[in-house]
């Protein structure tokens, strides 16, 4: 059900990750690991630094040109409101970066970001955190709030650190240069999810909840997802306002009934429902649907898209 690459984009798929690199090891060896995992991970003394590793292919590499072309998406962005959560897609910046700075234009981005990606490639623990170190895109380095991923992990014990799951995976790395252009400050807690039965996305939707309230200090919780996948605009509209529907309802446990039930190849359909759990949690009142397009109206193909909501949850 689940589809990693953008419409018209391919990307060919990292070598799968020898046993001895995936969850559970320690410190001290992903350290060593990732001085031979490839240009991903770079260890400077004890932090772990994550590369960029879709800048020039997936959004622009170079700074100024990668600056421009988000405050492009990001308009006319008026007043912008605090938000408990976020639904913003990650394809390709040419396809979806209108709809993530739509969302992106009209919030406020607190010091802290948890951020709740797909594990496309299920690398790695099933809930992976990079629980310290930096994300540099060409815009800078952005640190991992570690106060607050370690309460994430206490809170959880699905919860695994895991830093060579984030080595190849973009559906974080596209979310982060729009969150660093809107606060030059901002720290991320990065977290990607693979598959998980709903009562598993309440368990760890609930220690998101609880980080937000023990860290002291505003969070804002943003969901990675696109929509359906190369099916034709009619039916992926079709089926993705099913989809919102459930989300604007703040109705977690609908979305992930519906889209597991009308087959809707939501690729993000756990790290949204992990969001509206902790925003519901954290007494949500309402949530927007701000834009809403699809990748044929870039490309001009309509017999085969994909979709794009951005969301504010408040």
């Amino acid at each position: 059900m689940e589809s990693y690459v953008p419409a018209i984009r391919f990307v060919k798929p990292a070598p799968a990750q020898p046993a001895s690199t995936r969850a559970g090891t320690s410190p001290a060896l992903r350290r060593r690991l990732s001085l031979d995992a490839g240009p991903g991970l770079e260890n400077k003394e004890t932090d772990m630094l994550r590369k960029a590793a879709f800048a020039h292919d997936w959004y622009p590499g170079e700074p100024q040109t990668l600056a421009s072309t988000i405050r492009s998406y990001l308009g006319e962005q008026g007043h912008a409101h605090k938000a408990l959560g976020l639904l913003c897609p990650h394809a390709g910046y040419i396809y979806s970066g209108h709809v993530a700075g739509a969302v992106y234009g009209r919030t406020l981005v607190p010091a802290t970001v948890i951020a709740l990606g797909v594990n496309h490639r299920s690398l790695g623990a099933r809930v992976a955190l990079m629980g310290s170190g930096s994300w540099e895109t060409p815009l800078g380095t952005v640190p991992i709030d570690e106060k607050a991923a370690r309460l994430l992990r206490h809170a959880c014990g699905l919860v695994k650190e895991d830093d060579i799951a984030h080595l190849r995976e973009h559906s974080l790395e596209l979310q982060v240069p729009f969150l660093q252009y809107r606060n030059p400050q901002v720290e991320i807690v990065p977290v990607l999810l693979q598959h998980l039965a709903y009562e598993e996305c309440e368990e760890v939707g609930r220690a998101v909840a609880e980080t937000f309230g023990r860290a002291e200090k505003e969070i804002l919780i943003v969901a990675s997802s696109d929509m359906t996948h190369f099916e034709t605009q009619k039916t992926a509209e079709k089926k993705d306002r099913l989809a919102i529907d459930r989300i604007l309802a703040l109705d977690p446990r609908g979305l992930y009934t519906t889209v597991h039930r009308e087959r809707i190849s939501m690729c993000g359909i756990i790290p949204a429902t992990v969001m509206l759990v902790a925003c519901t949690q954290l007494g949500a009142k309402e949530a927007r649907l701000v834009r809403y397009a699809t990748s044929g109206d870039v490309s001009g193909d309509y017999s085969s898209v994909v979709g794009y909501a951005g969301v504010m949850v408040l």
